[in-house]
């Protein structure tokens, strides 16, 4: 005896929203290949593995103390690769005192 497949077409609504998650992965893809700080994203991950590593060691021989600086760290990594780097800022001796400029533009902040 054969049983037949049910087959569930998408309606509309769910094909757009697809299309629509499928776009925004490939902006983010695309976002990825235009950063200039990829080298370091890309070694991140292994830093990370060790790092946990060395905090597991710690944990292990009664040292919370750095096992909770090393996932401190790790955190606070993390947080700093989801945003993108900031420019760097110059700075200028004005006759009063220091001034900051927008390194972008060379405007005064």
């Amino acid at each position: 005896m054969t049983v037949k497949r049910s087959y569930n077409r998408r309606s509309d609504t769910e094909r757009i929203a697809a299309l629509q998650a499928k776009i925004s992965h490939l902006q983010q893809k695309l976002e990825g290949r235009q950063r200039t700080d990829l080298a370091v994203v890309r070694e991140v991950p292994k830093l990370q593995k060790k790092l946990r590593e060395f905090a597991q060691l710690a944990n292990d021989n009664a040292r919370a103390d750095i096992a909770n600086s090393t996932i401190a760290f790790i955190a606070g990594l993390e947080r700093m690769l989801e945003s993108p780097p900031e420019q760097p800022r110059r700075f200028r001796r004005a006759s009063e005192g220091m001034e900051m400029l927008d390194s972008a533009s060379g405007t005064l902040d």
